[in-house]
């Protein structure tokens, strides 16, 4: 009886350890397949993760970098601003403090005109008047303005573009021919060319130009410009605008600006207008040649500037005009 019980939990005794170390052993097996595969994986991952790290590390700093370099770029461009802004402010307070000194100029030059054409107007009233009261055969003693003769209905200017008198008296040629307008409040017809018979307004060549308060003005305005070739003899200007205007049933005055004279011959160019400028029945001759001398060689005078005086002084004798020398340019 025993023998019996003891066999029998020895058999079971054995069988349960059985069981006891198959199941440790695959915990182990388990445990160790784990361990095999699981570094290799955590590995990879680490390395990914330090990769992604490091490129962002990278993209930051490069970022940054931009904002640096576009901070520095505002930062100039505020600075170049502000000195932008301050140079426009300066220049509106400049172009205010001229357009100030124009209008001011304007007002008084507007003024000036409108008491010269106020005396013309009255001057040529008058004579209406005296006409009336005397007779139509009545003739005053003189016509002049200033020494003058302003009685012609259409005018021509005759101006000398030379370098000489474009850079050293245009200022006054400006001057003169506004004054000379002035004492014209309406005539029926403008010309204006060169002393080499060249138009201002090519478009209105071999035409009477209408006088207009808005073509005086563009007048002015291009002659500030105006400067063809020149070559400082009014004789080519002189026998187009005899040859080209002369008409019997209009008065007509020529006024020919300059300041020296290069032809050859002072008594040709006079046989040579005296020729295109006849004298009708009753002595007068077809046009009026006024001269203006510009004294721009005045303070180194040559034989140039008296060969042009003494010209101009004998064609306004010859042809009913006047002759005036300028002694300053102001």
């Amino acid at each position: 009886m025993r023998t019996s019980s003891r066999r029998a939990i020895e058999e079971f005794s054995v069988s349960f350890l059985d069981v006891i170390c198959c199941g440790f052993g695959a915990i182990i097996l388990l445990l160790m397949i784990t361990k095999t595969v699981e570094p290799i994986l955590l590995e990879k991952s680490q390395i990914n993760l330090e990769g992604q790290v490091a490129a962002r590390e990278n993209a930051l700093y490069e970022i940054k970098g931009q904002i640096t370099e576009l901070r520095k770029q505002i930062n100039e461009n505020s600075g170049q601003l502000d000195q932008n802004l301050l140079r426009l402010a300066m220049l509106e307070q400049e172009l205010t403090r001229i357009l100030g000194q124009f209008a001011t100029t304007a007002e008084r030059q507007e003024e000036r005109m409108t008491e010269s054409q106020q005396l013309a107007a009255a001057k040529q009233s008058l004579t209406d008047e005296m006409q009336r009261l005397l007779g139509v055969d009545f003739r005053r003693n003189t016509e002049l303005v200033g020494g003058i003769a302003v009685d012609s209905e259409y005018i021509i200017f005759v101006i000398d573009t030379s370098g000489s008198m474009f850079n050293a008296a245009w200022s006054q040629v400006l001057k003169k021919v506004n004054e000379t307008l002035s004492i014209y409040p309406r005539v029926k017809g403008i010309q204006v060319m060169n002393d080499m018979g060249d138009y201002m307004f090519p478009e209105f060549a071999g035409q009477w130009i209408a006088d207009t308060p808005a073509r005086r003005n563009a007048i002015l305005t291009r002659l500030q410009t105006w400067n063809p070739f020149s070559n400082s003899s009014p004789v080519e200007g002189i026998q187009a605008a005899i040859n080209t205007y002369y008409s019997p049933d209009k008065r007509i005055s020529i006024y020919v600006f300059g300041d020296d004279f290069t032809g050859e011959s002072i008594e040709q160019v006079v046989d040579e207008v005296d020729r295109v400028n006849v004298a009708d029945e009753t002595g007068q001759r077809r046009v009026r040649i006024h001269a203006v001398a510009f004294p721009v060689y005045l303070a180194r005078p040559s034989g140039r500037v008296y060969r042009f005086a003494a010209l101009m002084r004998e064609l306004a004798f010859r042809n009913d005009g006047t002759f005036v020398g300028l002694s300053e340019f102001e």
